[in-house]
């Protein structure tokens, strides 16, 4: 078995006793993420909540015993209350070598209420897509998860069948608008809004529908994205409030009347009181709770690589009215989800965070310096070595460009060596950046108090000079070249004349929207096999799209899919369910 994150607890066949749960290994024997999660002393959500925040169970609405929403009212009822302190999570540049960064965030978060802080995690919930893609899971690891690790994983509370749906009857109404006539002048060439799936299906990406007769509507061209690139998606996460939700659906831009000039909203529909109807429970905040019985939002979950990848600005702002600080985590590396977070979230929900942990894992930094998957196991100093230029990157962007204090939290695995682990906090030393070795994976909580006291006392005693790293009212090509130019270290942004046509079409009326670059999460470039921390590159912008109700521009990088494929051997041939109920395979 393959140990996804770092460290292997019960290596030597001895009992371990946590405050959570007694487990016995017999000699050899490594749990799995789901095994560990099976095994968790849950206490039911409601008296949880009550006892950790004295919210009342008039306030929530429980799906089964451990998984409940929080009710918009009382959301309301909390605007007057101080805020926490925020403290954002993110990563090195992601590798198939793993990383960490959601097992990092529940780790901290156990550890800082170790400590006697009163914190919150909120995350972002898993797709099913990578779930039975590649990922096999999304709830964190070892002894830092969040449960019940299947539900959250498969199906959670619906939201994302919400989403789906919401979007789907939007594209129900597009066509059948024009089958009945086309009152809206609607150029069926000119359809913005493709269909979505919770699901990778690259077959789907482009498809014909109308097929059949005139019974059938139409014949044109259409497409699936899945659904956590769907602009729903990004308005459900960004959305204060149920009037805001349905303000935004309203001024989701499907497409153009025949002038090619007149934009066509969903609103001009009447699609958007319908939308907010099937997405009136997906807006209420996900309770749930880690294995040590701290409560987590999840809520929300675009990718970072082809959205803007953070969980919803509702959640991130509850929890910062319940608790004195609130950990989140921001999708793949620091380049992507926390540019996105700062830029977009941040910008539009005006948080400020107050410091960011980066995760790296030694293994990661030899995959950037050179080394071979099947060789990463193996001490090797000069890779590691040269590997850190990835991590030099992103702590320079995160100071220079984010104008936030960083902590380098090393997730670390049984295999690192003590003289890797004393290159990287000399290199970090070097940068001016503490790197603090965690084994939450490990030990839960208890693994993580030396990064807690760590990020404590910067939170606690410095005050960030936050920046967002471009301005405003730059234009959109502007904002695309700063993004480029500072954080991926390019030396040039190219698109056709046609698509700065549009981009400058657009100023009038959006050109204080920030921008959310789709881009390979695998590298600073829009090459993925580009390790480390190229430079000199050029990034072409090949489409913009305009996700009006959102508030961003959407620029693709690269050769960047909104509708992800299955890889040769997908998790789903490996997960399982048992004549008794039980569920394997997922990680």
């Amino acid at each position: 078995m393959t140990v996804s994150y770092g460290g292997c607890l019960g290596f030597n066949g001895t009992k371990i006793i946590t405050n959570f749960v007694v487990l016995n290994f017999s000699l050899g024997k490594i749990m799995s993420d789901i095994e560990i999660a099976q095994q968790a002393k849950m206490q039911p959500i409601i008296a949880l909540a009550h006892q950790k925040f004295g919210i009342q169970a008039e306030h929530l609405d429980p799906y089964g015993h451990y998984k409940a929403k929080l009710s918009l009212e009382y959301v309301k009822q909390l605007q007057n209350e101080p805020d926490g302190k925020l403290i954002l999570v993110t990563a090195i540049s992601p590798t198939p070598a793993g990383e960490g960064k959601t097992t990092t965030t529940v780790g901290l978060g156990d550890a800082m209420n170790r400590l006697g802080k009163k914190t919150l995690m909120c995350l972002r919930e898993p797709s099913l897509g990578p779930c039975f893609g590649i990922k096999g899971g999304a709830a964190g690891g070892g002894y830092s998860q969040v449960v019940p690790m299947e539900d959250i994983n498969l199906h959670f509370t619906g939201d994302f069948h919400a989403i789906g749906i919401a979007h789907n009857l939007l594209s129900a109404l597009i066509d059948n608008h024009i089958h009945h006539g086309n009152a809206l002048d609607i150029d069926p060439r000119r359809i913005q809004w493709k269909r979505v799936v919770d699901m990778n299906d690259r077959a789907l990406r482009h498809i014909t529908v109308g097929q059949g007769g005139v019974a059938n509507g139409y014949l044109r061209e259409d497409g699936y994205d899945i659904v956590v690139a769907s602009e729903v998606m990004a308005i459900l996460c960004l959305a204060t409030d149920r009037a805001d939700l349905k303000a935004r659906l309203g001024r989701i831009i499907i497409g153009y009347k025949r002038d090619r000039i007149t934009p066509i909203y969903a609103s001009d529909l009447n699609a958007h009181g319908s939308m907010a109807v099937i997405l009136k429970d997906a807006i209420k905040p996900n309770l749930v709770q880690t294995l040590e019985n701290n409560i987590a939002l999840i809520h929300g979950g675009p990718f970072a690589n082809i959205a803007h990848g953070c969980n919803t600005v509702t959640a991130t702002k509850t929890a910062l009215k319940l608790a004195d600080y609130v950990v989140t985590e921001a999708g793949f590396g620091a380049d992507l989800g926390a540019e996105k977070f700062i830029d977009i979230k941040c910008r539009m929900a005006g948080l400020k965070p107050a410091a960011v942990v980066l995760v790296a894992t030694i293994r990661a930094l030899k995959f950037h310096g050179g080394v071979t998957k099947d060789k990463l196991n193996q001490e090797n100093l000069l890779a590691l070595d040269a590997g850190c230029v990835n991590l030099e990157r992103h702590v320079q962007n995160i100071q220079q460009h984010y104008g936030l204090p960083c902590v380098v939290c090393l997730n670390h695995f049984t295999f690192d060596t003590e003289a890797e682990i004393a290159l990287l906090i000399a290199k970090c030393e070097s940068l001016g950046v503490q790197c603090v070795v965690a084994k939450h994976w490990e030990l839960g909580g208890l693994g993580a108090e030396d990064l807690a006291n760590a990020v404590l006392k910067i939170v606690d005693t410095r005050e960030p000079n936050f920046t967002y790293v471009y301005d405003e009212n730059l234009s959109l090509w502007g904002k695309i070249e700063a993004i480029a130019t500072k954080l991926y270290g390019a030396d040039n942004v190219t698109a056709t004349p046609a698509l700065k046509k549009q981009l400058l079409a657009w100023e009038v009326n959006y050109g204080k929207f920030p921008i959310c670059i789709a881009k390979t999460q695998m590298s600073f470039s829009t090459d993925p096999t580009a390790k480390g921390a190229p430079t000199g590159h050029t990034v072409n912008i090949s489409e913009v799209r305009l996700a009006n109700g959102a508030g961003f521009i959407v620029a693709i990088a690269g050769n960047m899919m909104t509708m992800p494929g299955l890889p040769k051997i997908p998790a789903a041939e490996r997960i399982d369910i048992n004549d008794d109920g039980t569920i394997t395979g997922l990680f």
